[in-house]
């Protein structure tokens, strides 16, 4: 079987790298080429140019682009029937008394397309009629050679692994939000210090940030390509009847990450807001700033960012007393890089030279990028939103989708990154289950820690105090 090449090699500074395998030229037939980089086509033209046949495999870049891009047209499920019928009829493959030397040059490059597929977008094929249709057509080669028959069964082994593993993730997730959801009925009856917090369980900033690191790359991991584009369908246009992701939609990974996002900084607003006494919030907020500077260094800015969020919340930032006791210049240097002005300029750099240094990485510890996530959403949704999907004839804009390809493709070279740090279970169970204060819960904590000190705040408190004094009856 043919090597599947590394993400880092797919996309170059140009765009899209078309060295890795023989190209075909083809400047007709639906395909319309500038300066031999292909524009646009027809949906029809562009699924002939993703089936290979014997004297043509597609670039890789392409089948990445494509299949990432052409759920906004049609379900995967249709284009895997497309494919498999162009497959069988183009090459013969459905006639019994087929060549066995025409099957043995066109079968690596018909496998080879399904591993890419299996590969890099297994979450396809958990609709049913995407596996019917992969056993079909791999039924179809492995019938020519035994060797053909062990890849289709490695292919498909390797899949129902990948599906099986998506599964236990999505068990444990559920577990962990119900241990979330439970302990969070403690807080909402009333506000109450609680007997542990963050620095008993972990008194190291570098070892919290390393268990934040690892909780980030693991839920990275699960992120499929195909949910960025999930999170902005629209529907086609060019298409009377439904839209693309009516029924599509198998996972909910990107949701679960940002929620994480939330929750962090929530635990660490939690964390600040709950100490009496004004010293041990001071201490807190220390705490914090230490572990989100060395979140930045290992290149975790997702995590810096949800504990500078948590930090900058109202009922944190109103304690005045509390903060004038901290050492704040770490901090300020931190907000200075995570400064949202200019478009993130300042943490677009930090990131490029994260990125840039994992390009160059002897070891998993540099090649860490984990990206601030909201916006990296936001960056692929304001290109989906900038250009739209057909041209006026009715083309497939693909220039559009080679640029949301090659960001996508970034992501999912960061995402692949095996973590290097110890997993320590203490640490992680309580960043991922201990009881977070709610918004209110945490401005009646703030508040009996410094009271208010303007009638918008005093009306605020009175009105939580009879809440909670009501929901404790």
């Amino acid at each position: 079987m043919p090597q599947t090449p590394p993400f880092a090699a797919m996309f170059d500074s140009s765009g899209y790298n078309r060295n890795l395998y023989q190209s075909k030229e083809d400047n007709c037939g639906g395909l319309y080429y500038h300066d031999n980089n292909l524009l646009s086509g027809s949906l029809e033209a562009l699924i002939q140019h993703l089936v290979p046949n014997v004297d043509y495999y597609p670039d890789r870049t392409y089948i990445f682009t494509f299949l990432l891009s052409s759920r906004l047209f049609m379900h995967p499920y249709e284009l895997m029937a497309k494919v498999c019928h162009l497959c069988t009829e183009h090459q013969r493959l459905s006639e019994p008394g087929t060549d066995k030397s025409l099957i043995r040059k066109i079968a690596p490059k018909i496998l080879q397309l399904l591993t890419e597929w299996t590969e890099t977008f297994p979450y396809d094929f958990r609709d049913e009629r995407m596996m019917r249709n992969l056993k079909e057509l791999a039924q179809r080669i492995a019938n020519g050679d035994e060797m053909y028959r062990k890849n289709v069964q490695q292919i498909i082994q390797s899949l129902i692994r990948k599906l099986a593993s998506l599964g236990q993730y999505e068990e444990v997730l559920a577990k962990i939000n119900a241990t979330s959801t439970d302990r969070l009925t403690v807080l909402t009856a009333k506000p109450q210090a609680i007997q542990r917090d963050i620095i008993t369980v972990c008194n190291d900033p570098y070892m919290l940030a390393q268990q934040l690191t690892r909780i980030e790359l693991e839920r990275l991991n699960y992120i499929g390509p195909e949910e960025f584009v999930q999170a902005f369908v629209q529907k086609d246009p060019l298409d009377n009847d439904k839209s693309c992701y009516a029924d599509q939609k198998k996972t909910r990974n990107l949701e679960a990450y940002v929620e994480w996002f939330n929750r962090l900084s929530y635990l660490v607003a939690t964390e600040i807001c709950m100490p009496v006494k004004k010293k041990h919030r001071a201490r807190m907020i220390e705490y914090f700033i230490d572990v989100a500077r060395e979140c930045f260094n290992i290149g975790n800015f997702n995590s810096l960012m949800a504990i500078i969020s948590g930090m900058n919340m109202s009922p944190v930032s109103r304690l005045k007393k509390t903060w004038a006791k901290v050492k704040t210049a770490k901090f300020d240097i931190l907000e200075h890089q995570m400064d949202p002005s200019s478009n993130f300029y300042n943490y677009r750099t930090a990131l490029r030279g994260a990125a840039q240094r994992s390009l160059t990485a002897h070891s998993n510890r540099e090649k860490i990028v984990i990206p601030f996530f909201s916006l990296l959403i936001k960056d692929i949704y304001f290109l989906n939103e900038g250009c739209a999907n057909r041209l006026p004839n009715g083309h497939v804009n693909f220039e559009k989708f080679w640029e949301l390809a090659k960001q996508v493709s970034e992501f999912m070279t960061w995402k692949q990154v095996e973590c290097p740090f110890e997993r320590d279970r203490k640490i992680l169970q309580y960043l991922l289950t201990v009881p977070v204060f709610s918004e209110d819960a945490l401005y009646l904590a703030s508040y009996e820690s410094e009271g208010p000190e303007n009638h918008i705040e005093k009306d605020r408190w009175k009105t939580l105090r009879f809440v909670w004094d009501r929901v404790s009856i």
